[in-house]
């Protein structure tokens, strides 16, 4: 019943924060505390003495950082938000829950783990830099906009690891407790998801109706971006023989974290990019499994 229950998580958070947006608008504030409770029980399961980068984890990474300025700067000429949508879609870590994926579809989830453990304690530090550039505190100064950014990112992203290690070594108990409680970091992320989807379908709802071509770019561009980062980083992962682990690396992104930093630091519209980065990462990974499964039959 469980299992059922959580095969059908995804739809039902979306459908929550679709019909729901009017109510669920207001808990958004405890977005930031939920995605820091998520990151502290995940963390609680890595073991620094594990992990191991390789090439493969610095070459995904720049493409990660690098992409993302290079995307902005290619689509900011033409419309601003969509360059932001764009680029937070490039720019989002990997997502803690893509080493189940990786898993399923047989890939290395070791690897996986540690390139997630990297890409989000990257985002923690180059993000502030790029949203103090492109972002909407236009009425800031770099000094001031980078420093206020910093504020809110950082300690949500590096926080967490830091507490999972001191907890490991004075309060052991409680993290082997945590350890084994992994389950509780997928409903705290449906939770999040739904009031990240709500909040998004309020701002689009308040647009007036000759912005909705907007939002339309934002979906499309996410789509060619998240088919695009699946693609690009299956085929640098065969280089190295870690053609799933490339793949779900790049293109499985942290949506609830990159929805919150659209919605905070840049134009609130641009959350449409990653809020439907959702659908499509989701699509590709189902048919991927579908894929898997058809072979081993």
């Amino acid at each position: 019943m469980i299992k059922r229950i959580n095969s059908w998580m995804l739809p039902i958070a979306l459908c929550m924060g679709f019909f729901f947006y009017s109510f669920l608008t207001q808990f958004a504030v405890i977005i930031p505390y939920l995605i820091s409770v998520m990151l502290f029980i995940t963390y609680c399961k890595i073991s620094i003495g594990e992990i191991r980068f390789n090439r493969l984890h610095f070459r995904l990474l720049a493409i990660q950082i690098a992409g993302s300025s290079l995307i902005f700067a290619a689509l900011s000429w033409l419309d601003v938000v969509v360059a932001q949508g764009a680029m937070i879609c490039v720019l989002a870590p990997t997502a803690i829950s893509a080493a189940v994926i990786t898993g399923m579809l047989g890939g290395d989830v070791a690897s996986l783990t540690a390139y997630s453990f990297l890409s989000n304690l990257s985002v923690a530090i180059v993000a502030p830099v790029l949203f103090s550039v492109v972002g909407a505190h236009n009425s800031f100064s770099f000094t001031d906009s980078f420093f206020y950014i910093i504020k809110g990112i950082f300690p949500l992203l590096f926080l967490p690891f830091l507490l999972a290690q001191l907890t490991e070594r004075v309060l052991p108990r409680l993290h082997s407790q945590v350890k084994k409680r992994q389950s509780v970091s997928f409903y705290l992320w449906a939770v999040s998801l739904t009031i990240v989807v709500a909040k998004t379908i309020s701002f689009i709802r308040a647009q007036p109706d000759s912005a909705y071509h907007t939002d339309l770019w934002l979906a499309l561009s996410s789509l060619v971006i998240c088919l695009g980062q699946f693609w690009l980083g299956r085929r640098i992962g065969a280089r190295y023989g870690s053609t799933i682990t490339g793949g779900q690396s790049l293109g499985q992104k942290n949506t609830v974290l990159s929805i919150w930093m659209a919605q905070t630091y840049l134009d609130p519209i641009s959350s449409v990019a990653p809020g439907t980065y959702v659908l499509w990462q989701n699509t590709v990974n189902s048919v991927q499994l579908w894929l898997k499964n058809r072979k081993v039959k």
